[in-house]
């Protein structure tokens, strides 16, 4: 299979180096006549669905090729090529969870606006936050963590990308659908792995909305050696494996011990000033590419008592000096209180292997005597009074929570994130002595 997928991608490879001859062979008129080569080489999957849509919502597992579809469809639009766009669109909207995001995936990335062109290179200015292309035409980057951003502009186009992880999600869709009003058919293109988020279901069912999927094994000769089976070992056979890998929307469980209603509810903006911060470790017991992730999670206790959520670092496949230099870094940035790290797995080589990168952090070991259930219990109860708050999205984190069941599972596996979740809610939920005010 491996060598297969290999030369899958030296055919594609050579298919585009001859496309490009073809092109650079032709005289002034680029394309003029010609198939442009994103139509030959796509599947069709990844190319508009015809109709009048006004929102085009392409729906995909990991991998997919979710990301080269949009990049291509925003640069035809840009451009004016046939058979996309009938004329170039010169004011075009780039939208996904992060400005960080928009540049290094939807500009910058491997399969980005700036990778794809083949000809001259869109110019991306990082100040102004916009990509200028060759025939002046301009396309805005935006952050669903700041919604208001959207206001005052005006687009013929747009591209959200990763619409499932958006951070204030209806307010960043309703910005731009009211910034959506140039020319005589300004349409939108959001890219995304599907949750069960009451936006994405609206949008599913509208009028104006075409609706295609992918399945992350579609795009095999596209993507890594061994990536695929990786995914299949972690996620294959499970719920949240159709839902990352087969791009399925899964509903919630009805056994869940989190509701992803309630966890929108309690969701804030930003965090006030915390009187404790605590990061939580839950370390694997390996270290491949199939092994648990190990769960880094950052949580606050405010001055009213409330806690606050403030960041999911965990990272998957990591070795040990490299899931501790997370929790440090973590640590570090938001100047916590100390590192609180769960020993079940490794014993006293957890908090060494946090002192081997940083001596002096202060590491509070636990130990897990009770199932997975009945520790997290006692925080369901804390969401549900209101004492947890969300500052920001954790779109996987939150996955985890709202696919827990009693068997303890999330997805078929350990919740790694949620894990480390429950500890840190349960340190900050625990009397301390003299609490310092400290701020973010």
């Amino acid at each position: 299979m491996a060598m297969e997928g290999q030369e899958d991608r030296l055919d594609e490879a050579a298919a585009w180096r001859a496309i490009e001859a073809e092109i650079a062979g032709q005289a002034s008129g680029v394309l003029r006549g010609a198939m442009p080569p994103w139509q030959r080489l796509a599947r069709p999957s990844q190319l508009p669905p015809p109709g009048d849509w006004r929102q085009w919502l392409l729906i995909g597992g990991r991998g997919s090729g979710k990301t080269r579809a949009g990049a291509e469809w925003v640069r035809a639009m840009a451009l004016g090529l046939a058979p996309f766009a009938r004329r170039p669109h010169g004011r075009i909207a780039l939208v996904t969870e992060t400005l960080a995001d928009a540049r290094e995936v939807m500009i910058e990335g491997e399969s980005g606006l700036k990778a794809i062109e083949f000809g001259a290179k869109p110019v991306f200015e990082a100040s102004r936050r916009r990509l200028t292309f060759s025939n002046g035409a301009v396309a805005q980057t935006f952050s669903s963590e700041d919604p208001d951003a959207l206001r005052g502009y005006q687009f013929d186009a747009a591209w959200g990308d990763e619409l499932g992880k958006w951070t204030y999600a209806e307010e960043t869709f309703d910005n731009l659908q009211l910034a959506l009003r140039l020319g005589e058919r300004p349409r939108a293109l959001f890219t995304t792995t599907p949750r069960p988020l009451p936006l994405l279901k609206r949008l599913m069912s509208e009028g104006g909305t075409a609706v295609t999927h992918m399945r992350s094994q579609e795009n095999a000769a596209n993507l890594a050696a061994g990536f695929m089976e990786a995914m299949a070992a972690r996620y294959g056979g499970s719920r949240l494996g159709r839902q990352e890998l087969d791009g399925v929307m899964i509903e919630e469980r009805e056994d869940a011990l989190f509701e992803r209603a309630a966890i929108d509810r309690a969701r804030v903006r930003a965090a006030p000033e915390m009187r404790r911060i605590v990061v939580a470790v839950d370390p694997p017991a390996t270290s491949t590419h199939r092994s648990d992730a190990c769960g880094i999670v950052a949580a606050g206790l405010g001055g009213d008592g409330t806690i606050y959520v403030l960041a999911d670092a965990s990272r998957q496949g990591a070795k040990p000096p490299e899931w501790a230099r997370a929790a440090v870094s973590l640590y570090e940035r938001l100047e916590a209180d100390r590192i609180v790290a769960e020993v079940n797995q490794g014993g006293d080589m957890v908090e060494a292997v946090i002192r081997a990168v940083a001596p002096d952090v202060p590491v509070k070991p636990v130990r897990a005597s009770r199932g997975k259930w009945l520790r997290a219990e006692p925080v369901a109860a804390l969401y549900e009074q209101g004492r947890v708050r969300h500052a920001g999205s954790f779109a996987e984190l939150e996955d985890e929570m709202c696919d827990f069941g009693p068997d303890g599972l999330s997805g078929g596996r350990s919740p790694d994130r949620l894990d480390a979740l429950v500890w840190a809610v349960t340190a900050l939920a625990s009397p301390q002595r003299e609490p310092r005010v400290r701020g973010l």
